[in-house]
């Protein structure tokens, strides 16, 4: 075997893939002996190679690599990685999500106490010569009420350290079971709760629709007085501005932030806020971490190339060019018809009916699963190959269904139907001309539209004049619908009788540009309820 290590890894790394009696290991160094062209002539024959962000592995570099395998990359992000180049070409992705869970969870709670004992302002006061004890006295953890905004392996480690300081957790995350959140002694609550409820605040999801600016004007004045946050995530879960404008005024008493909307940051409305801590995105920076990385993603290649194991693979299992031309259509309706339904439920979810009708019912449905709950999961770390790992992680339940024969014309459909302890949601799609993705039904109404592009889904009361009011204030707002789609309760057991639905497919430039409409048609009457769904990024 040989395997390429395209930049520079760990000692122990190294060893990990050395220790293979009959193996080339080239590193870093040796290719930059090379000269230009290096990293392609030892491509030429290797079986695996490892990278971190600094090389693209495109299309053009994946062409000098015939005999390649797997690409491993040590991080989380693959971006410099050209997956469907690479799926095509049978080549399995892997990247190393989790390995520095710990570390992140280690800078969250020291952020926490750092806010609560003032150590940065004790620090530069003590340099300057300054005793300033009395206006240093603090706070402590114990028996302030800590709240989790996800819950998945960070969260969780964040969770098990805050019980060490006597903290009360509370949760929120709709994709973990009721089961594992009691395990860890978190109580999970609506989200308006942790607002609400938290003295401390700490975020840990991924970058979604419904999590972009989730902290804001609105839920800031939700949230206690003198409540302190934190954010190891993403910098766009914060309206920057809105909570500037808390931390001045003193309802909010601190923030500890490591990410921002722009990095490096040059800018800030935080700049000159002494109460609050800026880190330049470290949180997953410790030796210890990055050595984890390391290690893990080496034995993620050892294994695979020795036994086959697929570990964090990031694209789809190996399969034959014919094979994966054939089911491709069907694994991008999958991934978004769960999107589609990834936020219909309230609660946290329990189990997922998968049902696979006609032709799906006969290929390989593993695939077809797991991008439907890569879609469900949306805000967790889920991709197409370890979904339904993290489902079961998760304790939600999976149940699959194979039907010969499918309803109406459709040759093959896919219907999910989503359980969570605040009721239930479905959804079914199929495949039309060979690439278009077609929702048919959604809680058992008859309503068609593409699967695609941005649009709003509403529940309304089946009464004259609610189609002219949803027109009229999209069109007060600059939004332009590009489709409109209806269907009316008739033998749904989901819709009470009365009420319809609509699916309004409009033009965004960015998601946010309709929250004022949103906010506009939630006060209309007869609109039951309405929510954004943005599949334009698949």
């Amino acid at each position: 075997m040989k395997i390429v290590l395209a930049e520079k890894v760990s000692p122990a790394t190294l060893a990990v893939l050395k220790e293979e009696p009959g193996w080339n290991v080239v590193t870093a160094d040796q290719i930059a002996k090379l000269g230009p062209g290096g990293l392609e002539s030892e491509l030429a024959d290797a079986d695996a190679l490892v990278v971190r962000s600094a090389v693209q592995v495109d299309a053009k570099l994946l062409e000098s690599a015939p005999k390649l395998r797997a690409i491993g990359r040590a991080g989380v992000g693959v971006d410099n990685i050209d997956i469907d180049a690479a799926t095509h070409s049978g080549i399995v992705v892997m990247n190393t999500p989790g390995a520095n869970a710990v570390a992140v969870a280690e800078l969250a709670i020291g952020l926490m106490i750092s806010m609560a004992r003032s150590i940065p302002r004790a620090n530069t006061t003590m340099h300057a010569a300054k005793w300033e004890k009395k206006s240093l006295q603090g706070s402590e953890l114990r028996g302030k009420k800590l709240g989790i905004v996800g819950l998945g392996r960070i969260g969780l480690e964040v969770a098990r350290r805050a019980r060490s300081f006597g903290m009360e957790l509370i949760g929120y995350d709709p994709f973990i079971a009721s089961v594992i959140a009691r395990e860890n002694q978190v109580a999970l609550v609506p989200l308006d709760e942790i607002f609400k409820q938290s003295d401390y605040l700490t975020l840990h999801v991924g970058l979604t629709t419904q999590t972009e600016g989730m902290i804001n004007a609105a839920s800031l004045q939700l949230m206690k007085p003198g409540v302190r946050i934190v954010n190891c995530a993403r910098g766009e879960l914060i309206v920057d501005e809105a909570l500037a404008d808390a931390i001045r005024s003193g309802h909010v008493a601190g923030a500890a932030l490591d990410v921002f909307r722009k990095e490096p940051l040059k800018d800030s409305a935080y700049f000159g806020l002494d109460n609050v801590l800026l880190s330049p995105h470290v949180a997953g920076s410790t030796d210890e971490a990055q050595e984890a990385i390391g290690i893990q993603l080496a034995k993620q290649v050892r294994d695979y190339l020795k036994l086959g194991v697929v570990q964090n693979a990031v694209n789809l299992p190996s399969l034959s060019h014919e094979e994966y031309v054939e089911i491709a259509p069907y694994i991008d309706m999958a991934e978004r018809l769960g999107l589609f339904l990834s936020h219909a439920t309230q609660g946290n979810l329990e189990s997922i009916q998968i049902t696979y009708a006609g032709r799906l019912a006969h290929g390989k449905t593993d695939l077809i699963r797991n991008a439907a709950l890569c879609g469900v999961l949306a805000n967790t770390e889920a991709n197409r190959i370890n979904a339904a790992a993290l489902a079961e992680e998760r304790g939600i339940r999976i149940q699959e269904e194979k039907k010969e024969a499918t309803n109406g014309g459709a040759g093959s459909t896919l219907k999910l139907v989503l359980h969570s302890s605040g009721g239930e949601a479905s959804a079914s799609a199929t495949v039309l001309h060979g690439n278009s993705p077609r929702l048919l039904t959604y809680d058992d109404i008859d309503i068609e539209s593409a699967l695609q592009g941005t649009m709003l889904v509403f529940r309304n009361h089946d009464v004259p004049g609610v189609i002219g009011r949803i027109g009229t204030i999209l069109g007060e707002h600059s939004v332009n619908i590009a489709n409109f789609a209806l269907g009316r309760s008739v033998r749904s057991q989901r819709i009470p009788q009365g009420q319809a639905l609509a699916l309004v497919q409009i033009d965004l430039k960015k998601p946010g540009d309709a929250n004022t409409a949103i906010e506009a048609l939630r006060k209309v009457e007869a609109i039951v309820s309405v929510r954004l769904v943005d599949l334009g990024k698949l």
